[in-house]
Parts: structure tokens; C-alpha cells; sequence
């Protein structure tokens, strides 16, 4: 069983260990996220070059995991991916095991935001495919930029109004957000 949680680790490091296509796609993953990241791999894929990332042209070494929030072993090699990950886990850290999620204690899930508003889709199992068509499906759902916005100061003003008026301002609300997804006005929102 996962917990399904939003995480804001800005500016903690990461290390991400492996230089192939993966690496760089997690390493642009744990960017977006803010994430300090470190990079080890002997040889790494020429789009690193253009990442704000500290690079070490290296094999990993234990000591890579000394400080580390969150770990990612993306190499082409199970043994490897497996040190990894055990020693992130022995050192407390969040770890993602690219070759196997199920070995490690973090999965990346098909996420996407627009507007303010972001979602994370996980299967749970083994179909990033499924995952990914649920993101894409979910995307089209998704308000256009500045109607949370819209909605977040229209609450804000709702609740500074007294008792009756203020649960006026916020059924009139739940009841726009529920229309501006064909919902019905009944329900919690």
C-alpha cells in the first residue's frame, strides 16, 4: 500500500545516480520540484550539459548517498540500482529505483498542472502506460490558468464576510465549481 502524498522538498539535494535517457528524465522531474541536484554516472547523456546540475563523470560510490533527501538509481545495471537503493534506504532517504519501483520508496507518478492546480496519477502497479493516458485525459479537465485564481480570492473574500452572509458567498462558489465541471450542485466540494 503507497500513501499518495505532495511533497515540497525545494532545495534539498537529490542525487541522481545514472547518465542515460531515464536519469535525465528524473533529473528534469526532480528540477521542476526545485531539488538540488547531483548527477553520477561515467558517462552521461548530452542533454545533461544543459541542466543546471552538478555532474561527476564517475562510478557511484557509497558516500554519494551521505546528505541526500531523495535518491534515484537509474543505471543500466541491476546490481548497481540495488546497492543504491539499499544504501538509501539503510541512510533514510526517499528512493526511486528505475529499473523496479516496487524495490524502492518512491514512485513518480504521470503528473500534471495547469493553472494552479496540480495532479498526480499512479496505478499502483506496473502501467506507467495507463497512468499517463489517466494524465492526459485529466489535463483536458483541468481549469483554464487564472480561474483558480479567480476562485481562490473569491473565497478569501467569502470568508471575512459574517456568519449567513459568508456561507452564502461560499454555496454560490462550490455551486460555480461544481458547475464548471458539469457537476451537480449537490456535494461537497
Amino acid at each position: 500500500m503507497s500513501l499518495a502524498a505532495l511533497l515540497d522538498l525545494r532545495g534539498e539535494p537529490a542525487l541522481v545516480v545514472g547518465g542515460g535517457a531515464v536519469a535525465l528524465r528524473r533529473a528534469r522531474t526532480l528540477l521542476g520540484a526545485g531539488l538540488r541536484v547531483t548527477v553520477v554516472a561515467p558517462d552521461l547523456h548530452p542533454d545533461f550539459a544543459a541542466l543546471p546540475v552538478r555532474a561527476e563523470r564517475r562510478p557511484y560510490l557509497p558516500a554519494d548517498l551521505n546528505g541526500q533527501r531523495v535518491v534515484v538509481a537509474a543505471t543500466d545495471s541491476e546490481a548497481v540500482n540495488d546497492a543504491v537503493t539499499a544504501g538509501a534506504r539503510a541512510a533514510g532517504a526517499l528512493v526511486n529505483h528505475a529499473g523496479d519501483a516496487t524495490r524502492g520508496t518512491l514512485r513518480f507518478p504521470a503528473a500534471v498542472e495547469r493553472g494552479g492546480v496540480q495532479v498526480a496519477v499512479s496505478t499502483g502497479r506496473e502501467l506507467p502506460m495507463l497512468a499517463q493516458a489517466l494524465r492526459e485525459r485529466i489535463a483536458a479537465l483541468l481549469p483554464e490558468p487564472g480561474t483558480v485564481d479567480a476562485w481562490a480570492a473569491r473565497r478569501e473574500e467569502a470568508v471575512r464576510l459574517p456568519g449567513a452572509a459568508r456561507e452564502g458567498a461560499l454555496d454560490a462558489l462550490r455551486a460555480d465549481i461544481r458547475s464548471a465541471f458539469g457537476l451537480s450542485a449537490g456535494g461537497a466540494v
